[in-house]
């Protein structure tokens, strides 16, 4: 079975990115882009974003994880740390997330170093999720082969019943990584494929070095 795509073609043409209007600081072009998004009817998940790390066989992988925070440090997500993903991260900290924001004409590429964040952080979030999410997160060894959907209705019941009446804590193998970036790319896109791309890259001494580059 095939298919040629070579046919399909969009024209790109709802905004441009110019240096004139770049700040400094590439998190606070984030922040402005991100918020355009989040009150887009055009973007369903705002904070849904790509992260590639490289996993303990040495091939790249891909997934889709939400964005729960960030600040002038980093980008802060939240997960099983025995996860494939989790496991890879401990192992090769060198990550790469990315937003897409189709209706906008927009990408976001942030390459990075991902760490954990600090024990209270993790407690503090795992403390604002709905009991069901916190029970989902001890129910369920992420990324280890079941046999069947059984198994994870019964180790949710399991645990609904050891903390009914109780506080659910957060277990100490999940909590939250955050992304501190290195270079940062904005990608706007535009017509006849001469699409605005625009690198922030951090230096010695901490500050940005904002370049263009050809599409």
């Amino acid at each position: 079975m095939s298919q040629d795509l070579s046919d399909y073609r969009k024209s790109y043409e709802k905004s441009e990115l110019l240096e004139s209007n770049c700040p400094e600081n590439p998190i606070e072009l984030f922040r402005d882009w991100f918020l355009v998004a989040n009150d887009s009817e055009l973007v369903d998940e705002a904070n849904a974003m790509s992260i590639a790390s490289i996993g303990l066989d040495g091939f790249p992988k891909t997934r889709v994880v939400l964005l729960k925070k960030y600040t002038h440090e980093g980008f802060i997500f939240y997960t099983n740390y025995n996860s494939e993903k989790g496991k890879a991260i401990a192992e090769n900290g060198n990550v790469c997330l990315s937003f897409f924001w189709a209706g906008l004409e927009r990408q976001i590429i942030i390459k990075g170093t991902a760490e954990k964040v600090v024990e209270n952080l993790s407690d503090g979030y795992f403390e604002s999720r709905p009991d069901g999410s916190k029970l989902g997160a001890w129910a369920s060894n992420q990324s280890e082969v079941v046999a069947d959907r059984k198994v994870l209705s019964d180790n949710l019941a399991e645990f609904e019943e050891r903390f009914k009446n109780k506080e659910i804590p957060r277990p100490k193998h999940w909590g939250g990584f955050i992304v501190k970036p290195i270079s940062i790319e904005f990608w706007q896109g535009r017509p006849n494929r001469l699409h605005d791309r625009i690198r922030y890259e951090l230096q010695k001494d901490f500050n940005w070095k904002l370049e263009r580059l050809a599409p």
